[in-house]
C-alpha cells in the first residue's frame, strides 16, 4: 500500500511539472499542403468563397468540404470531474484537453475541448445544439448526475450528429469488456454470476443498463449507493423517483429480498464487484473483499485513487483486480472505447450512438484481448493497441450500419484499415516533432 501511495504522489508532482512546462496538451496544425503563398487562393480567399457557395446550396457538403466529419466536440461543464467533483469550468479544462489528446493519439480523431460556465441543463442543451454546424459529433463529459441524464436525453435523437455521455456509455462498455474476459479466465458465465455494483452514479447506471443488455439477470446483482443498499423500501429515493428515475427503476429491479445493509453486505457472497464511486483508498474494506466468493473479479475504477489497493484486495481474497489507472495492472478505462468508437460512427456519418454500438465496442476489445492472450494480468488490450482501437471502430461502424442509422456505407474492413493509417499518421508527426525518447518534462518551445 505504501508503494502505491507513494507512486501516486510522484505521478501527481510530475504531471503538474509537465503541465507547466507544455502549457496545454494540444495545438492545431494544417491537414492542407502549403507551398507557398499562392496556395492561400485555393485555401482561403478568393477560392474558398466557391467552397462556402457549395455548402450553402447543398448543407450536406460540409461533410466532404470541410473537416466537420472528422471533429468532435468535448463539452463539459465541470460539475463532476474525475473523483474531483464541482470544480468548474477552467479547472476541467486539463481533463478535457487530456481528452482531446487521446481522440487524436489513441483514435485519429480531431476533437475540440469546450467547458462551458453554465450550471443549468437547458443551457448546456442550448450550447450544445448552437455548436451542432461545427461538429460530427459530440462528447459530454464529467457533468454531475442526474443532471447529465436529462442533458443526454434531450439532445441524443433532436440533434443531426450523435452525442454521447463517455462517463456513462464508455465506461460501461470498457466495463462489460473487463468483466468478460475477467469471467473467461476464472469460467464463469455472465447470465449466473452474482454483481454488486458500488456507486451508482452517472457510470454504473450505464453499466447496470448495459449488463442487462448483455445478458445479466438483475435478481441476482446488488446495488449500493453512499446510504446503503437499494431496494423498494428507500424512502429517500421513492421520494424524489422523478428526479432519481433511473435509481429508482434500479431500486425495484434489483434487492427483491430488500436486504439492507452497506458494502459489506453487497459484496456478501458476490462474484463479481464493480466500483465507481469515491476515491480511496479504504472505500472498500478489506474484510468485505474476503466475503465474496472464490475466484472473485473486483473492479476498483475510482479516480485518481481506486476505493482499495489492488493489493489489499488480492490479499483479502480477490483473484481478479482492476483499476482505472495505467499503473496498475488491468486497466480498465474508457479510453480503450471512445477514440476506436468515434473513428468509426464518424466514418459512416451515423446519425446516433446506441447502446447496441456499445455493445459491438465491448465484443471487439474482448475479440483483440483473446487474441493477444487472457490471463488474469491482462484482461484487455492496452491502451496504445492501434488494433484495438481499429477493431472498436469497424464494430462500432458495422453495427450503425445493421441498425439503419448511418448515412454512408462503408465495409468494416475499410474502416479498420483507414483507422491504422490515422493513427499512424498521428504517432509518426508526435514522434518527428518530439522524438521517442525525449522526456515529457524537458523544455517546450
Amino acid at each position: 500500500m505504501k508503494d502505491s501511495e507513494t507512486r501516486s504522489a510522484d505521478i501527481a508532482a510530475r504531471a503538474l511539472d509537465a503541465h507547466r512546462r507544455w502549457r496545454g496538451k494540444i495545438q492545431s496544425l494544417p491537414k492542407c499542403p502549403v507551398h507557398g503563398i499562392d496556395d492561400f487562393a485555393l485555401w482561403y480567399t478568393p477560392g474558398v468563397a466557391a467552397v462556402a457557395r457549395a455548402v450553402a446550396e447543398t448543407p450536406d457538403e460540409a461533410w466532404t468540404l470541410t473537416g466537420r466529419g472528422d471533429r468532435v466536440a468535448i463539452v463539459s461543464d465541470g460539475s463532476r470531474v474525475l473523483g474531483l467533483g464541482d470544480i468548474g469550468a477552467e479547472a476541467a479544462m486539463p481533463v478535457m484537453e487530456g481528452k482531446a489528446l487521446l481522440f487524436k493519439y489513441l483514435g485519429g480523431v480531431d476533437a475540440t475541448a469546450l467547458c462551458i460556465d453554465a450550471e443549468d441543463p437547458g443551457k448546456i442543451v442550448d450550447f450544445v445544439r448552437t455548436i451542432t454546424p461545427s461538429f460530427g459529433a459530440v462528447n459530454l463529459e464529467d457533468i454531475a448526475t442526474p443532471k447529465c441524464f436529462r442533458v443526454l436525453e434531450a439532445l441524443q435523437g433532436t440533434l443531426p450528429i450523435p452525442v454521447w455521455h463517455d462517463d456513462q456509455q464508455g465506461t460501461a462498455a470498457v466495463a462489460l469488456a473487463g468483466l468478460l474476459s475477467a469471467l473467461d479466465v476464472v469460467g464463469k458465465s455472465l447470465g449466473e454470476v452474482r454483481i454488486a455494483l458500488i456507486g451508482i452514479g452517472a457510470a454504473n447506471t450505464a453499466v447496470y443498463r448495459l449488463l442487462k443488455a448483455a445478458g445479466a439477470d438483475p435478481d441476482l446483482m446488488r446495488v449500493c449507493d453512499s446510504k446503503g443498499l437499494l431496494h423498494a423500501n428507500r424512502g429517500d429515493i421513492a421520494g424524489d423517483r422523478n428526479r432519481l428515475r433511473e435509481k429508482w427503476a434500479i431500486c425495484n429491479e434489483t434487492n427483491k429480498d430488500r436486504l439492507p445493509g452497506g458494502i459489506s453486505e453487497a459484496l456478501d457472497g458476490a462474484d463479481v464487484c464493480i466500483a465507481f464511486s469515491r476515491p480511496g483508498p479504504g472505500v472498500i474494506p478489506p474484510d468485505a473483499v474476503s466475503g465474496m466468493a472464490a475466484d472473485a473479479i473486483l473492479f476498483a475504477c475510482a479516480n485518481p485513487t481506486p476505493e482499495i489497493w489492488p493489493e489489499v484486495a488480492q490479499a483479502a481474497g480477490a483473484r481478479i483486480v482492476a483499476t482505472g489507472r495505467s499503473d496498475f495492472p488491468n486497466q480498465v478505462n474508457n479510453a480503450l472505447v471512445f477514440p476506436g468508437l468515434f473513428r468509426g460512427i464518424l466514418d459512416v456519418r451515423a446519425e446516433r450512438i446506441t447502446d447496441g454500438t456499445a455493445l459491438a465496442a465491448a465484443h471487439a476489445l474482448v475479440g483483440r484481448a483473446r487474441a493477444l492472450g487472457l490471463d488474469g494480468m491482462a484482461l484487455l488490450p492496452r491502451l496504445d493497441d492501434m488494433e484495438s482501437a481499429a477493431a472498436v471502430a469497424a464494430a462500432a461502424a458495422d453495427s450503425a450500419q445493421a441498425e439503419g442509422i448511418a448515412r454512408i456505407r462503408r465495409k468494416p474492413e475499410q474502416v479498420w484499415d483507414d483507422t491504422i493509417a490515422r493513427i499512424a499518421a498521428v504517432r509518426a508527426v508526435t514522434a518527428a516533432m518530439f522524438g521517442n525518447g525525449d522526456s515529457v518534462t524537458g523544455d517546450a518551445p
